[in-house]
């Protein structure tokens, strides 16, 4: 008799239910994780509302913590019972795309989205937890190339304090590797959700002196203050452009972080970099963007536009909990609520609704 599973998967835009499913086989070169906690993404949420196309029947979740329950055979240095985690990106870095530096786009083919009920083409990349293999709301998840991609857990840290790893913290670190800082540069970071605060903590840690937070929701930017937050800007209070080029004497800011994905954020955005400044994109748009002209100086202001997927594999991620065993950042604080994962339709409901000052929902399927 095949063993079961509960998971969460897509059912059609506006619902995902809990469901059975079989128990993964494993792979010579896989691993089966008993997840001990994960959790809702921004992305998730765009999954739920037909914003990004899964097929039906899908497993959503890619931000794994939990238990070697099996090992593949082909799969060394690790053991069955330990404590792991593994990246939102599972790479194999076999692809063109990871020898060539970017591992994050591993296997990154355009695909028709006929496949998922749509027209047109998105690219696959490096996320397939949730995307284009099973993901981590589940009791158990199968992770690819486990070799590359499983990361033991330093004794000492639990569940909630690597849970931002996998992914958040991965994402909103790289949104400030790639946006150029350097010491004592003066970085805005747009919204502060999850990926905003890591991002401000990234920047923070990356030698920026002066770091605005920018939000509407000032319990967002109290948090943000912890984690490096210099300056908190409500925009519902102010306008934010205007205050930033008067907070850098009209000069601008060296670089700008947009981490929500709208219209809004990134022209505001564009509009506060200095001359030679970047803008380092970390939103996941639903809708095309506009670039204004007098934002982009018409296109000779010398500006650099980077976009970001969070990097994944081992290595990544021993040095994301690295800094959290080091004491110099504590993300624990943004697991705001936990529900049990009987109860994962309840948590979708009000983490896309934003009821109750969520910032991370954990889910503990055992």
């Amino acid at each position: 008799m095949t063993a079961m599973m509960k998971a969460a998967i897509f059912i059609e835009p506006g619902r995902i239910e809990l469901a059975d499913k079989p128990i993964p086989d494993v792979g010579p070169n896989d691993a089966l994780i008993r997840i001990t906690t994960t959790t809702i993404c921004g992305t998730d949420v765009h999954i739920l509302k037909g914003e990004y196309p899964v097929v039906k029947g899908l497993t959503i979740g890619h931000e794994p913590v939990g238990v070697i329950e099996k090992l593949g055979s082909a799969v060394q240095g690790y053991s069955e019972g330990q404590r792991v985690i593994a990246g939102a990106i599972c790479p194999n870095f076999n692809s063109y795309a990871a020898q060539d530096g970017v591992a994050s786009q591993d296997g990154s083919y355009l695909i028709p989205l006929g496949l998922c009920g749509c027209h047109g083409y998105k690219a696959t990349a490096g996320w397939r937890f949730g995307n284009l293999i099973d993901g981590t709301q589940a009791e158990y998840v199968l992770v690819p190339d486990a070799q590359a991609n499983l990361a033991p857990i330093p004794d000492g840290l639990t569940d909630e304090q690597v849970l931002m790893c996998p992914d958040i913290m991965s994402t909103g670190f790289k949104g400030a590797e790639n946006a150029n800082i350097r010491i004592g540069d003066t970085v805005v970071v747009f919204a502060q959700g999850p990926i905003g605060l890591c991002a401000t903590a990234g920047a923070r840690l990356l030698g920026a002196t002066t770091i605005i937070a920018v939000d509407g929701n000032d319990h967002r930017l109290g948090i943000s203050k912890k984690l490096g937050a210099d300056v908190t800007l409500n925009f519902n209070h102010s306008d934010v452009v205007a205050e930033i080029m008067k907070l850098t004497g009209g000069r601008g800011a060296d670089s700008a972080i947009e981490a929500l994905g709208t219209q809004a954020t990134f022209e505001s955005a564009l509009r506060v970099l200095k001359p030679g400044g970047t803008l380092s994109s970390l939103g996941v748009y639903s809708h095309d963007l506009t670039i204004p002209m007098s934002a982009f100086a018409a296109g000779l202001g010398d500006h650099t536009i980077r976009t970001a997927l969070c990097p994944g594999g081992k290595e990544r991620m021993r040095r994301l909990m690295n800094v959290v065993a080091s004491s110099r950042l504590d993300l624990g604080v943004m697991v705001t609520h936990q529900f049990k994962l009987d109860n994962i339709v309840e948590a979708y409901e009000l983490f896309a609704h934003q009821r109750d000052g969520e910032l991370k929902v954990a889910i503990k399927p055992w």
